[in-house]
């Protein structure tokens, strides 16, 4: 740590900066930021791949996460130093933009990080590794592009192999065959052809979590599950053929905007009031009735006495729904949310075959299934407790990410550590083509890719010094689909094995790990001005007892 000081005056040092400033130059902090970033990379390693193992992560009031999910891990973990919160950055990126390969993006920036540091031993400038990097990483990618193959909405096989690629080495092993075919059945239902492309909004597919049962229970449905009630008893609980209303207004009387007074002066004008307040929601229940709705879902309050005319009436009726279920229910029913009752027409209403209240872990939910066209789905996942739920739910998460990227790029590549292998085996080819020094940082960036099959071999047990030769051989062969199978402990073809990746998910790895190596690399200065708490004053020897 060195205080700020700049030049000297007549023998006094300038002072620029707080004396209560740390600061660190150089050398001191290249090497604090690589060791901070690596110690993240490090943490999260052990988890990837089939035979990856679960972090169990315990907060300060003592709630339980345990997870395999690396971008759920590092959320969790309470990160100080700033070059470490960069790495869970790329880990956040990468699920946001892809939803899968959290981890494979935050272990590959650490390993660029370690490579560097290798080559800031032997003085090779920061900015001559970081150039050699970015030529790597184009090459890298064109090379990824060059190794995938084609893939269609409709090659459902393939897309299931994907979804139990990425479920591969979470907790729901046993009922991830079922779980990846709801998957894709979900992702294929809410998707839209525009400008002859696919767009997946996985806002549509909505996940709803109820622990009891097994991850086996889980179902797709083809509508909505909402976690609501239906108000009154005298309400039927089943509703087939059902012509549902979708309102964004109160079945109450309202109060007026203005503060105002009514004054009553005779039990008369009461009976008068009452009977008002009476015909106004009957008049509200008869424009649902003339509407031809048998269910009401409604956003906000429904009135006891509205309830009654609607139960009499027939009518089912759900309030206080959520605005995000509101619009999942009109996408899903072809329904239309209307915010003025006088506005509410036959065209305005959803149809769904079944409306039915059901029971589920002690709590009534709302199933709206079976629509005709539905353009909005709900996943609702099962599992013995709760934090068996949490993760089956991630689990999905990641399925869905991983099919809706292939189906959006139409490219897939083949997993199990072989993309990296060839990516690889190529750069290092390319890196001859250089004569100056970014040729060692190319060289570098190549042995980086292969910390994934690397991981995967140390995960699984087997010894990656002998893996790693035989897979760099059988690459040499020309092999460009052959990766680690975990539990034979060979090497063999990963498309044969059906172990296939969407292309997006490692593109956006490299990219995010690539980008986040380099500005963490430039950084040889760390400055951080955080103020000194002023403590109790402390007693100096001429200080008598009492001022202190």
């Amino acid at each position: 740590m060195v205080q700020a000081v700049v030049g000297q005056l007549g023998g006094q040092p300038i002072l620029i900066l707080p004396e209560s400033t740390l600061r660190q130059t150089g050398k001191t902090a290249q090497k604090n930021n690589l060791a901070a970033a690596r110690a993240i990379a490090d943490a999260i390693k052990s988890v990837l791949g089939p035979k990856g193992m679960d972090k169990m992560l315990v907060d300060s009031i003592g709630d339980i996460v345990i997870t395999n999910d690396g971008v759920t891990i590092l959320e969790e973990m309470e990160v100080e130093h700033p070059a470490a919160k960069m790495m869970v950055e790329v880990a956040k990126t990468q699920n946001e933009e892809v939803g899968d390969g959290t981890t494979t993006a935050v272990i590959l920036a650490g390993e660029l990080l370690k490579k560097a540091e290798e080559l800031l031993d032997q003085e090779i400038h920061p900015t001559v590794i970081t150039k050699g990097y970015r030529i790597a990483k184009d090459e890298a990618l064109k090379i990824l592009d060059k190794a995938s193959t084609p893939i269609k909405l409709e090659d459902e096989e393939k897309l299931i192999k994907i979804a139990l690629t990425a479920m591969s080495g979470k907790s729901v092993e046993k009922a991830s065959p079922k779980l990846a075919k709801l998957v894709v059945d979900a992702v294929k239902i809410v998707a839209e052809k525009e400008n002859g492309k696919n767009i997946v909004n996985t806002d549509n597919i909505k996940r709803e979590k109820k622990h009891g049962g097994t991850g086996e229970d889980t179902e797709l449905v083809r509508g909505i599950v909402i976690d609501k009630e239906i108000v009154h008893p005298a309400m039927p609980k089943s509703i087939k053929d059902a012509k549902i209303a979708l309102l964004d207004c109160a079945l109450e009387v309202k109060e007026p905007e203005t503060d105002a007074q009514i004054r009553i002066t005779s039990p008369e004008q009461i009976q008068a009031f009452i009977e008002q307040e009476q015909k106004m929601l009957r008049d509200m229940v008869d424009k649902i009735v003339k509407s031809g709705a048998n269910i009401v879902i409604c956003q906000k309050g429904i009135d006891d006495l509205a309830q009654h005319y609607l139960a009499k009436a027939g009518i089912s009726a759900c309030r206080r729904a959520k605005k995000s279920d509101m619009e999942a229910l009109a996408k899903a029913t072809g329904g239309k949310i209307v915010t003025n009752l006088e506005d509410l027409s036959k065209e305005d209403l959803g149809y769904a075959k079944v409306v039915e209240e059901k029971k589920i872990a002690g709590e009534q939910m709302i199933y709206v299934r079976e629509c005709k066209d539905p353009k909005a789905v709900t996943i609702l996942v099962r599992g013995s407790t709760e934090h068996v739920v949490d993760e089956i739910d991630r689990s999905i998460e990641d399925a869905i990410g991983s099919v809706v990227s292939a189906v959006e790029v139409e490219k897939i590549v083949p997993g199990a550590g072989a993309i990296e292998a060839e990516a690889s085996n190529k750069l290092k080819k390319f890196a001859e083509k250089f004569s100056g020094r970014e040729q060692l940082a190319v060289k570098a960036f190549a042995d980086a890719i292969e910390i994934v099959p690397r991981c995967l071999a140390e995960n699984a047990g087997l010894d990656p010094i002998d893996i790693l030769a035989e897979l760099r051989a059988t690459h040499e062969q020309g092999k460009t689909t052959y990766g680690i199978d975990v539990f034979d402990g060979k090497v063999v073809d990963a498309v044969a094995m059906g172990v296939i990746e969407p292309l997006k998910i490692k593109t956006q790895a490299i990219n995010s790990a690539t980008e986040a190596a380099e500005m963490i690399l430039r950084v040889d200065d760390v400055i951080s001005a955080g103020k000194l708490e002023k403590g109790p004053p402390t007693r100096t020897p001429e200080m008598p007892e009492e001022e202190v």
